[in-house]
């Protein structure tokens, strides 16, 4: 039995008054990308069953029916320049992990941001985002933000993900959990429209999954080699010191080698 989860009374200012809830659909990016111009900044476009959603670099994304969150959420950041449009993944990033870790246990919170744009706890991955952007000149003129949350599915084909009940143990609300999601994204969303580019990339940082710490990576070469992740790029090149020296990786050219 699905969730009712398009009634959302979020306490928010524009992002999420407006709901296209779709029992069942292919996908929430697609169709709020073909919707994007025709309603307000904000809009959530929203599914109990996406049967071919999107993740990044092509992946597919597994949600059992009913049991998580799937939703596109349409921005207007036409105020960020192309060329530093990581920042908006940022801030969309750090409000998942600000609402996740509003439902979670302080002590022992392990929630990381994997880059570009997953969410993991420990070493298993709890969520990921999709965005997809349109230029205008120089600047971005539209984003389509997609997110998938695991939040009540228990058992997964892939070993390395999870759930938010797998952590705490007992079933949430989705429509609770996403008024929380729509909350925080408002907050770091303004603060980016507000200028706070330094505080959005510190705590960036701060949470980056791998940061500071030696690990193995395969570039697109096959080649596997060890580095420390020492940057991530305004435009979203991830920084990487190896033996060899410093390098930058877009967002296909290098795997976590785990």
């Amino acid at each position: 039995m699905y969730q009712n989860i398009y009634k959302i009374p979020a306490n928010t200012k524009f992002i999420g008054k407006n709901h296209i809830y779709l029992p069942t659909c292919h996908s929430t990016n697609d169709i709020a990308a073909e919707i994007s111009s025709k309603v307000a900044e904000g809009t959530v476009v929203i599914t109990s069953h996406q049967s071919k959603g999107r993740g990044q670099r092509g992946n597919t994304w597994e949600a059992e029916a009913g049991a998580n969150l799937t939703f596109s959420v349409i921005f207007t950041p036409s105020f960020l320049p192309a060329n530093e449009q990581f920042y908006f993944n940022m801030a969309v990033a750090l409000a998942i992990t600000d609402a996740i870790a509003s439902l979670i246990p302080k002590e022992g919170n392990k929630l990381t941001i994997k880059w570009s744009n997953d969410i993991y706890y420990g070493h298993s991955k709890l969520g990921g985002i999709l965005i997809e952007n349109t230029l205008e000149g120089m600047y971005l003129k539209s984003s389509v933000v997609g997110i998938g949350l695991n939040i009540n599915q228990e058992k997964f084909s892939h070993p390395t993900a999870t759930s938010i009940k797998n952590i705490i143990g007992q079933e949430l609300r989705l429509d609770e959990v996403l008024e929380k999601i729509l909350f925080f994204l408002e907050i770091r969303y303004l603060a980016l429209k507000n200028g706070a580019y330094y505080s959005l990339k510190k705590d960036y940082m701060e949470q980056l999954y791998w940061y500071k710490e030696l690990h193995l990576y395969k570039d697109r070469g096959d080649i596997v080699f060890e580095g420390t992740i020492i940057d991530v790029k305004e435009s979203g090149r991830l920084v990487i010191d190896t033996k060899t020296g410093v390098r930058n990786f877009d967002f296909k050219e290098i795997i976590f080698y785990e």
